[in-house]
């Protein structure tokens, strides 16, 4: 007989939304996202990974002063049966107003992920986001890698991915495409590496 802990457990967003609200109140260092039914936790960000969202904040007020880079949770993926929680979400300035804890996606323009140092990092934003971005039908998605020193911007999502991904390293511009239409001057990123 095979134990019920060794069956893989697909969680329901409503059970996951219990789950997280209770487990954010007990667990300090952890934020959790249910992503193709499953538990994702990633650790909280480090003072660097908010120097980043702050930059970005700047450009985005600077040229683009309706847009807001919230800090909203989201359900994604196919009939918003997935929970995430990007590090940035660039929508209009008023768009969460009334909703709940998570937000539905539609007004999203981008979404933003910021690299930490833990050991699946790469998985979560390079495999796993583009995916469930692009199968939400979210038009951007900009990716900061401060491993790697690059960024990333996956646009055009069509079946389930994005049809087209531009990769600059840290210090060279990069143009983020409609519908955000900003470019980006990348040098400050050099600073917030560690």
């Amino acid at each position: 007989m095979t134990a019920r802990t060794d069956r893989p457990h697909i969680m329901t967003p409503e059970h996951f939304e219990e789950a997280a609200r209770i487990l954010d109140r007990l667990e300090e260092g952890a934020r959790l996202e249910l992503i193709d039914g499953k538990i994702r936790s990633k650790p909280l960000p480090d003072g660097n990974h908010g120097r980043i969202i702050q930059w970005l904040t700047r450009i985005c007020l600077q040229h683009r002063p309706e847009l807001w880079l919230h800090h909203q949770r989201l359900k994604v993926q196919t009939h918003r049966k997935g929970r995430a929680h990007p590090d940035g979400s660039l929508a209009p300035s008023g768009a969460f107003g009334g909703e709940g804890e998570w937000a539905d996606p539609e007004p999203v323009m981008m979404t933003v992920g910021v690299t930490s140092h833990d050991s699946d990092t790469e998985r979560r934003h390079r495999v796993e986001k583009p995916r469930v971005y692009a199968e939400t039908g979210i038009p951007l998605y900009l990716l900061i890698n401060r491993k790697s020193c690059q960024v990333s911007v996956y646009s055009e999502p069509e079946g389930g991915r994005y049809e087209h991904v531009h990769t600059v390293s840290f210090g060279k511009p990069l143009h983020l495409p409609d519908p955000v239409d900003i470019t980006l001057d990348t040098e400050p990123l050099k600073d917030w590496v560690g």
